[in-house]
């Protein structure tokens, strides 16, 4: 019984760490992304507050939430409040996924767990966008839930031909087959079709539509402020960290707790910023097209090669 106790007090305390590491994380992508836009832009971008702007990400939060919490009088109230914590309390939750070597969660139906937190993501932006009770905001709800969805099939039709390869549900096992050859090797297109769908599925550049401020002022997120306006933040940040990862375990060898691991990463993640800086936002009706015309059939196309070759070979 104590060893029971000790156990699961581990894995909290574990829970907890990587919780810190997350945040931390998240921080400084923050801070990367603004730097990076700020060269791109042929500026500095933040280097006032510490050394080179090191601290910024720690003043902006402060600021955040030491700011006045306001609340439009005609909005659905518990909805409007709770939405956001819902977000972030999903996108952190994602993070048990990852297959740690030491005294963790690792559960062997991880995928099938990573599309169902995917899928409730949507509606945490829909209920934002009702409750602000604007019409911004819902206009922005509605684009957002419709590119969710739209990307969220053919990531999942990508994720079945990835599945196939190695006829499990574990993240893990994506290490284990890939010692030999990397499966973005293996499949080019469907790897480029996940990597933009990804940026679809995490509302970026060129695909940022719920927050399009040309015309929707900032999207869903218009009426929030304060707190509420950094936990939709941060769990925006967070969940592209978390796609970065899992681009990185399915088609880029792998989780492995190695410095070289850490270093595809952060690639990934820094080209999602670089796409930012460089690309303009599409047009609505192409963005559909793209999902419904392209993409889809690429990767049936993908899924049915891969069982023709699973039935010739085995």
């Amino acid at each position: 019984m104590v060893i029971y106790i000790f156990d699961l007090l581990m894995i909290l305390i574990g829970m907890i760490i990587l919780i810190l590491g997350v945040l931390i994380g998240v921080a400084f992508l923050t801070l990367l992304e603004r730097k990076v836009l700020g060269y791109i832009q042929i500026r500095k971008g933040p280097n006032k507050v510490g050394f080179m702007g090191l601290l910024q990400p720690f003043s902006d939060a402060i600021k955040l939430f030491t700011k006045e919490s306001t609340y439009p009088n005609f909005s659905n109230y518990f909805c409007y409040y709770f939405s956001p914590v819902f977000s972030f309390i999903l996108s952190l939750l994602l993070w048990s996924l990852i297959p740690y070597m030491f005294n963790l969660i690792c559960f062997n139906l991880g995928i099938l767990f990573f599309l169902c937190l995917t899928s409730l993501g949507v509606y945490m932006v829909m209920i934002a966008g009702w409750s602000s009770n604007s019409n911004y905001a819902l206009l922005g709800g509605l684009r957002s839930v419709a590119q969710t969805i739209s990307y969220e099939v053919s990531m999942a039709l990508i994720f079945m031909s990835s599945i196939l390869l190695i006829m499990c549900f574990d993240i893990y096992f994506f290490y284990l087959y890939q010692e030999m050859v990397w499966f973005m090797f293996i499949m080019i297109p469907l790897f480029l079709c996940f990597f933009s769908s990804l940026l679809a599925e995490t509302n970026r550049t060129p695909f940022d539509f719920a927050e399009g401020e040309s015309e929707l002022v900032s999207g869903f997120n218009i009426e929030y402020s304060s707190g509420g306006f950094a936990l939709i933040f941060l769990a925006e940040y967070s969940s592209i960290l978390f796609m970065s990862m899992i681009l990185v375990i399915m088609n880029m060898g792998g989780y492995n707790l190695s410095f070289f691991f850490y270093l595809k990463l952060s690639l990934i993640s820094f080209l999602f910023i670089w796409v930012r800086g460089t690309l303009p936002r599409y047009r609505y009706d192409k963005l559909m097209y793209l999902a419904w015309k392209s993409y889809l059939p690429i990767s049936l196309n993908y899924l049915l090669l891969f069982l023709g070759l699973k039935f010739y070979l085995f």
